[in-house]
């Protein structure tokens, strides 16, 4: 069953002064239910378009829709949009339940409605710090009482500015679970990141941004695929004898120096596309060479990022300055 636009955007533009075009044209279509990610190198227009998603710019051109209503030319959107960019706006010296009973207030709803402010930071997991000061916080957990706020309206769409920033594996099983579930209950969902594996996880579409341009969108299993060949990195039982049977595997190539410094002495690189792989593995296990691991260097979505954007392989792993610091609890 087809379910109805929650964005529907059409020849975006969005300057700022009389020469930065942060956005050039862009088309966006987000589906009730669906989990959209935007990806793009730094000053691709990400966080342009998820604030005219938020209504905390407007567009100088183009068509924008959201929950069935048009947005003109004013900073406004329908009720149910809720989320942040830039990372959460929270008052340091009130503890996280003070945090959402004011958010709650100032939104017009009764302040003492403490069930959807522990609901919430239950959602989330910060149960356990509830009255603690917020100053203390971590980044991680800072960005998890953001999505608790963005959490108490019940939002039909959820819009998130790197979401994953500085999240142990903890946090992010929380806030994976909230958006997935979201999801599931047909809340639409616009997050912005550079963690591919975040993206492969939760985004079953993706829209790929470059100079404020669309370069890509679609599903996610498309943009893997236009990622070609592919660095394979193998490890065996005997790399003498593999790397002799990889550079007999038609198709295959072995990667030179990659394998030397970077990697384990146990371990070769090697490039090709997936059913020279499949041969590869089929050869060794002839030759009696057990495979001990076999993955991608770098992953396929990350990979067709790559390609796509012209990036150089060390931006693809960036993040923004706030994402260096690590959640701690």
């Amino acid at each position: 069953m087809q379910r109805s636009p929650a964005v529907r955007a059409r020849g975006i533009t969005k300057s700022f002064g009389d020469v930065v075009l942060a956005l050039d044209g862009v088309d966006l279509d987000v589906a009730s239910g669906q989990v959209h990610g935007l990806v793009g190198p730094n000053g691709a227009g990400k966080t342009t378009l998820l604030g005219l998603l938020l209504g905390l710019a407007v567009a100088d051109g183009g068509s924008l829709e959201i929950l069935g209503t048009p947005v003109g030319r004013t900073l406004a959107v329908p009720d149910g949009v809720a989320g942040f960019v830039d990372g959460p706006g929270l008052y340091p010296s009130l503890t996280a339940r003070q945090n959402l009973s004011a958010l709650l207030s100032l939104r017009g709803y009764d302040s003492g409605n403490a069930v959807s402010v522990d609901d919430a930071l239950e959602q989330v997991g910060l149960t356990d710090v509830a009255d603690d000061r917020i100053r203390g916080f971590s980044l991680g957990m800072r960005q998890r009482l953001g999505l608790a706020a963005a959490l108490l309206t019940t939002p039909r769409l959820l819009v998130l500015d790197e979401p994953a920033n500085g999240l142990d594996p903890a946090g992010k099983r929380h806030v994976h679970r909230v958006i997935t579930r979201l999801a599931e209950d047909g809340t639409a969902v616009v997050l912005s990141s550079h963690r591919m594996d975040d993206l492969a996880a939760l985004c079953s579409e993706v829209t790929l941004l470059s100079t404020g341009r669309v370069v890509f969108s679609g599903p996610v299993s498309k943009l893997a695929a236009e990622s070609g060949e592919l660095d394979y990195r193998v490890r065996t039982s005997d790399r003498a004898a593999a790397h002799q049977v990889a550079l007999d595997t038609p198709g295959l190539r072995v990667v030179p120096g990659r394998d030397r410094a970077e990697l384990d002495a146990d371990v070769l690189v090697v490039r090709g596309p997936v059913p020279a792989l499949d041969e590869l593995v089929v050869r060794l296990v002839h030759a009696d060479v057990a495979v001990r691991e076999l993955a991608p260097v770098v992953t396929p979505l990350e990979a067709a990022f790559l390609a796509l954007t012209g990036a150089e392989e060390t931006d693809a792993g960036e993040t923004d300055a706030g994402e260096t610091g690590k959640e701690g609890s």
